[in-house]
């Protein structure tokens, strides 16, 4: 599988939440992984930053953090630059949608954790 360094935004310690179980399968397919989240945290060797961190060449963001609270991450998320954006489910948001794919941003709605299942990251 081609490397894509993925920032998951809405990260937790919390090993029942998605946002965890995304980055641990991340991990497992050894792929580069981020986090950044509301509280400082670890995932096995990931740190979850709560700082924003300004990191280089993200290919992917993916967000576990519902519509209403996104606003606060938009002006981060866009100047990272990615080359795409997946909406899991429940974090749909039509705004950053347009406001991403006018950048020339790919977005797509699907779940990281089964396209990483199914091979299709």
């Amino acid at each position: 599988m081609h490397k894509k360094p993925t920032l998951v935004i809405g990260a937790s310690t919390n090993p029942d939440r998605y946002a965890f179980k995304a980055v641990e399968k991340l991990i497992e397919k050894q792929q580069p992984v981020y986090a950044e989240g509301l509280k400082v945290g670890q995932i096995q060797e990931v740190t979850i930053s709560n700082q924003r961190l300004n990191y280089s060449e993200i290919d992917t963001v993916t967000l576990y953090v519902g519509p209403r609270n996104q606003p606060n991450w938009y002006d981060y998320i866009l100047g990272l630059k990615p080359k795409r954006i997946i909406f899991n489910p429940g974090t749909e948001n039509d705004t950053l949608k347009k406001m991403a794919e006018e950048q020339g941003i790919e977005t797509i709605e699907a779940c990281t954790l089964v396209l990483l299942s199914i091979g299709n990251y």
